[in-house]
């Protein structure tokens, strides 16, 4: 069953034809330099599902590149809205500064530099909808959060929440309680929120308010 699900991952990224430049950029650069970015077909589902919804007032946790708020940036800055996003590397935070000044998205996204556990605490406004993409230890508290300024009918993006297929397979013993926390989360998540495990790319969650 995994061995067919990850064919059907290779197949879906086989389809997908990408003709944006800057996205491709940013592809190239993650590939070469090991940076963490969704995979193509989980992008292209962001995309979807973002666009179809409408979104406007987007919050991103985890920026890493821009590539995933390039995305989201465009769709909520064509809906006259903007895109929040935190990120706690400097250097990532400044490459992802020039990758949506190259997107034209500066006036539509306030980037933070810092700790996303604390910079979300700061916020005072509602959301909706939210992208969790970041320390995979504090995905609790990201979602607890966040969740607290997610509007009614909004949608929360949980990524790799899998983590690398850890959850259902063997996995090194440093993540010990990486791997624990995401499956009491997961457990958390179906009893106590409308949510959804996706088994594609690195394991979505979608959780509706």
């Amino acid at each position: 069953m995994l061995d067919e699900l990850k064919n059907a991952n290779e197949y879906i990224i086989d389809k997908i034809v990408e003709t944006d430049s800057l996205i491709l950029e940013m592809e190239a650069f993650a590939l070469e330099y090991n940076v963490p970015i969704v995979t193509k077909e989980v992008a292209k589902y962001l995309e979807f599902l973002v666009s179809s919804h409408n979104f406007k007032n987007i919050l991103e946790i985890g920026t890493a590149i821009g590539y995933s708020g390039t995305i989201m940036g465009k769709i909520a800055k064509k809906n006259g809205g903007k895109l929040t996003t935190i990120e706690i590397d400097e250097t990532r935070y400044n490459q992802a500064f020039e990758n949506f000044k190259k997107a034209n998205l500066l006036d539509s996204v306030n980037l933070i530099l810092g700790d996303g556990v604390e910079e979300v605490k700061k916020l005072n406004e509602k959301f909706d909808f939210i992208f969790i993409d970041a320390s995979k230890g504090h995905y609790m508290e990201f979602f607890n959060d966040s969740f607290e300024r997610l509007e009614e009918n909004g949608i929360i993006f949980i990524d790799n929440i899998m983590f690398r297929g850890y959850l259902y397979k063997e996995y090194p013993k440093r993540f010990k309680t990486i791997v624990r926390r995401l499956d009491e989360f997961i457990s958390y998540l179906y009893q106590n929120h409308d949510f959804v495990l996706l088994p594609f790319g690195d394991g979505i969650g979608l959780v509706k308010k």
